[in-house]
């Protein structure tokens, strides 16, 4: 009999010892109160610096770039110190992917950054917490003073003076100490409590937000697949129209003229005939190369490293690979990655007048197989409908992956790409 297990939704915690997780609420409520406040006030000084500044050359742009990039730091910190003490199962903060090249594809995915609502709602988070923290601060201090209430007649003395300006006569002080001790630990506790609730309430997504990001995602790769699939077929229409096909129909013709001449000139015929063998072997590589270009059988024998060196010795340019891989990943995540490299040393190749190449691929944390490539040619590359870097978008959006270009005019050119390892 085989079990099946259910993993746990965003939001759902294991069981864990609630006293143990209430004190490490209270005392990161306290650090935050300590230290939080130092963090809003350099972000506050940000926002100050750039808008006063914005029109002096521009000065103050600098100072709000580094406020997006400060902001989004806090949202990765806060999501990830909400998650470690809670178990939320939340994923990380992920920056904005660039998706176009250049200065302004930059431009564009640090205005995204700006206004990605998970990082506000991390950051509002953080600034509740440090709220928060900083009134456990005046509690426990209030606790310590109810606790000296409590002990001050052993003290002697007829009065004891307290915080703001109280007295408490000696004959009240221990019911006095008494009862601030325990209010100021029930505030205490109830600020630690109503802390988690909120946390749950603006960090964690909602299911409704949830189905809108999945049915978004699923939608794009379908698009993508569609449009992946739709630009293949056009590539193979074309290599056949245009390269085997000739071939063949001379080879047709070569026999024909062959069959004419067998019997009055022999040796014409069977110089014919050798030529028409020698385009037959080359039309059967062309067909080979077409049908590796659909589906490479070494990707599945021998695995993703065994692939691309193929792919590098066969390839015009030079290329220096570097691949590290701990295990293998799904076959539709290989051979995303696999057909993209391919595209993108080919387009080297016939483009880019590059003299090297360089393609690195890496297993990273979370399952998400990674690879670069880079050539030092002239640059310029533009993703165009229907051409090869569309094709390689396509397919990796069709994977769940994301695909970054970087080729400013003069080169060099580099091209990224993700593929989560389950897609």
């Amino acid at each position: 009999m085989t079990t099946q297990t259910t993993p746990a939704p965003v939001g759902a915690s294991p069981s864990e010892k609630p006293p143990l997780r209430l004190f490490l609420t209270i005392l990161q409520l306290a650090c935050l109160g300590v230290f939080g406040a130092g963090a809003i006030g350099i972000l506050s000084a940000l926002v100050g610096a750039g808008v006063a500044l914005l029109f002096v050359f521009g000065i103050g742009a600098v100072f709000l770039v580094g406020l997006v990039y400060a902001l989004y730091g806090l949202g990765w910190f806060e999501i990830a110190r909400v998650d470690g003490l809670y178990r939320l199962g939340l994923p990380p903060l992920a920056p904005r992917p660039r998706q176009r090249p250049g200065f302004g594809g930059w431009l564009r995915s640090l205005g995204r950054q700006s206004i990605d609502g998970r990082m506000w709602r991390a950051v509002a988070n953080f600034t509740i917490a440090c709220i928060f923290g900083t009134l456990v601060l005046r509690l426990f201090w209030g606790m310590l003073w109810s606790a000296i209430y409590t002990i001050s007649p052993l003290f002697g003395g007829g009065s004891t003076a307290g915080p703001f300006g109280t007295v408490v006569t000696a004959g009240w002080a221990p019911l006095v100490g008494i009862l601030g001790v325990l209010a100021a630990a029930a505030g205490i506790i109830g600020l630690a409590l109503l802390h988690r609730v909120l946390t749950r309430a603006i960090v964690v997504p909602n299911r409704e937000a949830e189905l809108t990001e999945q049915v978004r995602t699923t939608s794009a790769q379908r698009e993508g697949a569609v449009r992946a699939a739709d630009l293949e077929r056009t590539r193979i229409e074309r290599d056949l129209h245009d390269g085997v096909q000739p071939r063949l129909v001379s080879v047709g013709m070569t026999l024909g003229l062959a069959q004419q001449k067998i019997e009055s000139d022999p040796d014409v015929a069977k110089q014919l005939i050798s030529e028409a063998h020698t385009s037959t072997k080359a039309a059967i590589t062309e067909l080979r190369q077409l049908a590796r270009g659909i589906h490479a059988s070494v990707l599945d024998d021998r695995g993703l490293d065994a692939a691309l060196s193929a792919i590098a010795s066969r390839s015009h340019v030079p290329v220096q690979l570097d691949v590290r891989m701990t295990g293998r990943c799904s076959r539709e995540a290989e051979a995303a990655v696999y057909f993209c490299i391919a595209e993108s040393l080919t387009n080297a190749a016939k483009h880019s007048r590059a003299s090297e190449c360089r393609v690195i691929v890496r297993m990273r944390e979370g399952g998400v197989l990674w690879a670069r490539v880079e050539d030092n040619g002239i640059g310029g590359a533009q993703v165009q409908p229907g051409g090869g870097l569309d094709g390689i978008s396509n397919r990796v959006a069709a994977a769940g992956g994301t695909f970054r270009l970087d080729s400013p005019q003069g080169g060099p050119t580099s091209l990224e790409v993700s593929v989560p390892c389950a897609s």
